[in-house]
């Protein structure tokens, strides 16, 4: 039973692992390396080699599982979810613009609650995986309700579905797709937890300027005592990431910093 798990963990890290080489392999999309953790946080020239590092320790991870029953790998896997976490974290406090890079440039929507919740969810199944007997093949022959209860759990906490079915729909990157009209995207934004939280600083309802960059739109509304409160809503999926910046007027003509608040 404590191995039940090891199936979902080694098909997970192949996943990944596949996916960032094919990433760094292929370009991705225009600046995707430039939107995507763990590149994101190294300079650029070391960010394909970054990807490329992590995607090499997940499959050798994941061959671990599959052929010994070796503490190493089973350890190791719980030390990388656990410093995934940890980085997933520091992403959205420091560019609450990228995506976790997960699984390569399908990971490219802001890192939200539920990115991070997978992946301390993949940290106590591998923590649950390290007294499990047996080789991780040996999982795959025997699988059970809870191998399967834990694929149920990690689709729920997993946005890139949203990312992939957006894709098969348009194809085309998301910052050349046909953004939602202006009212639907305000819409989203007034039903999100930072507008709920910052609202009342508001000296009006209504935005005075609003534009778009990239995947991205900005609403700008004027704030009391003399500071403006800006809002950017991403463009894609249905519960899309907010961000909010409250900058004092004589400082709206520069681009503000945004404080990692999602929906």
């Amino acid at each position: 039973m404590l191995a039940s798990q090891l199936p979902v963990l080694i098909v997970l890290l192949v996943l990944g692992s596949v996916a960032k080489a094919v990433t760094v392999r292929s370009g991705g999309e225009m600046g995707a390396l430039t939107r995507l953790g763990p590149a994101v946080l190294v300079p650029t020239r070391f960010q394909s080699p970054a990807l490329l590092i992590c995607a090499f320790g997940e499959l050798v991870l994941a061959i671990g599982l599959l052929v010994t029953d070796h503490p190493f790998f089973r350890w190791g896997t719980v030390g990388f979810f656990a410093m995934s976490t940890y980085v997933l974290l520091d992403l959205r406090r420091r560019r609450p613009d990228a995506g976790c890079g997960c699984f390569g440039e399908v990971s490219g929507a802001p890192v939200g609650l539920r990115s991070i919740g997978r992946t301390v969810v993949l940290t106590g199944m591998a923590g649950v995986s390290v007294w499990g007997e047996g080789m991780g093949w040996l999982a795959f022959v025997q699988f059970s309700w809870l191998s399967a209860a834990g694929v149920v759990v990690l689709l729920a906490l997993s946005p890139e579905l949203e990312e992939m079915v957006d894709r098969l729909r348009y194809r085309a990157p998301c910052e050349q797709r046909r953004a939602p009209a202006e009212e639907v995207t305000l819409g989203r934004l007034r039903s999100s937890g930072p507008w709920r939280q910052h609202h009342e600083q508001l000296a009006t309802g209504e935005p005075y300027d609003s534009w778009r960059e990239l995947c991205w739109r900005f609403f700008a509304f004027e704030g009391r005592g003399g500071s403006d409160v800006v809002f950017a809503v991403y463009l894609s999926g249905r519960r899309p990431a907010v961000r909010v910046a409250v900058v004092d007027a004589e400082d709206s003509g520069s681009l503000p910093v945004y404080t990692p608040v999602s929906a």
